[in-house]
């Protein structure tokens, strides 16, 4: 092994060990949440959505909590291009928020404002079922199995998805499901990315041939 070889492998294994102090990652973890806060306050003054507006509020403050209760990463990757995909993923309602446009439902309030439910109830089920494991970006604590995770990979991304849907039936124009489709298909490439990074761990890897479903049970 050459010289700068050695160094970036030394230089890797030193910020690996920076990232996974419990302080530094739950400064980090706080760091990260404290838009969200920003983000509820916006939508309830502006844009005023009904219980699609309450479930992501609901689920913004719970991630706040637990995030800050994390357990520290064993593994955390140090790939800009992950950090830059997490970052766009993870804070794409914010980043859209000035070009979002008024819009008009598209179909009766009941049904966006059951879609929205059913995204507050697979969020806080894929939460609440993850524990102390979570993160934006890709890195290893506990694997889950249990919960929601038995039936899906990504089940906190099902609940994402279901949320984007529910504000586009609410406040429906092409701009503004063009954004929030492409807010989906980030965390399409956000659970493959994610996957490629955990299955080096045997562990994962048994979980990912017994739980073939990433965001729908039994279909995909």
């Amino acid at each position: 092994m050459t010289s700068s070889a050695t160094a970036g492998t030394g230089l890797k294994a030193y910020w690996g060990g920076v990232l996974g102090q419990p302080w530094i990652d739950r400064t980090i973890a706080i760091i990260a949440s404290v838009p969200f806060v920003w983000l509820a306050h916006y939508r309830y003054q502006h844009l005023r959505l009904g219980l699609p507006l309450v479930s992501s509020v609901t689920v913004s403050l719970v991630l706040i909590v637990t995030m800050i209760l994390r357990r520290p990463p064993k593994r955390v990757t140090l790939n800009p291009a992950y950090w830059l995909l997490a970052f766009f993923a993870t804070y794409w309602p914010l980043l859209i928020l000035g070009i979002l446009q008024q819009g008009r439902p598209v179909v009766p309030g009941t049904i966006s404002d059951t879609i929205a439910i059913c995204s507050l109830a697979v969020a806080l089920w894929a939460r609440f079922s993850l524990g102390r494991n979570i993160g934006f970006v890709p890195a290893q604590r506990d694997i889950v199995t249990g919960g929601a995770y038995r039936y899906m990979r990504h089940p906190i991304y099902t609940g994402a998805f279901l949320g984007y849907l529910a504000l586009a039936l609410r406040a429906y124009t092409p701009r503004n499901a063009g954004v929030l489709a492409l807010g989906a298909l980030l965390f399409v490439i956000k659970s493959f990315v994610e996957e490629s990074f955990l299955r080096a761990d045997p562990q994962y890897a048994a979980y990912l041939n017994d739980v073939r479903p990433r965001w729908i049970p039994y279909v995909v």
